[in-house]
């Protein structure tokens, strides 16, 4: 927990105020790291309430490859409703980039599939990657990617995880 409270210290002290596409404005830093060992336990926010249920939901939903908030609202989830379509359809966010990730050559990819099989058989690859930035995809997302990739790392028995996130609202949490 200190070192997300070192983050929230450090945007304040260090962050430039910037515009964004909303029109509220952002204080950003660049290129932040945040390390957490899981074998000391989860690094859940404690200085506010937390809906671990939308957290938990949220990853099931994009590991079903889902785009659509039926899945969520039937779960009391509703963090992505303010993007929805009249159908609740999200265009082809997280879910859809992670299962079913579409080549320049029409071929889809199962992301989370792949990587799993490559950790098993390959677990000392460099490409253990998984990607939500599919350019060619951003104009027809409700949102861009803000975790936009994953890559894992595999040393002495042990899975270690990197994400990439390009943006973030800290101090919501």
């Amino acid at each position: 927990m200190q070192n997300y409270l070192d983050l929230l210290q450090h945007i304040l002290d260090n962050g430039t105020d910037k515009t964004d596409r909303t029109g509220t404005g952002t204080r950003s830093v660049f290129g932040y790291q945040l390390r957490y060992d899981l074998s000391k336990g989860f690094p859940l926010v404690t200085t506010k309430k937390v809906h671990l249920k939308s957290i938990i939901y949220e990853l099931l939903w994009f590991l079903k490859g889902d785009t659509n908030v039926k899945y969520l609202n039937d779960n009391g989830v509703s963090i992505w409703d303010e993007w929805k379509d009249e159908n609740g359809d999200l265009g082809p966010v997280y879910g859809a980039q992670w299962r079913s990730w579409k080549g320049a050559d029409g071929k889809v990819i199962d992301q989370i599939t792949e990587v799993i099989e490559q950790i098993k058989k390959n677990p000392d690859s460099r490409r253990l990657i998984v990607s939500a930035w599919n350019v060619a995809e951003i104009p027809n997302m409700a949102l861009a990617p803000c975790h936009a990739m994953f890559q894992f790392y595999v040393a002495d028995g042990k899975l270690s995880l990197q994400l990439y996130q390009r943006s973030a609202d800290v101090f919501l949490g």
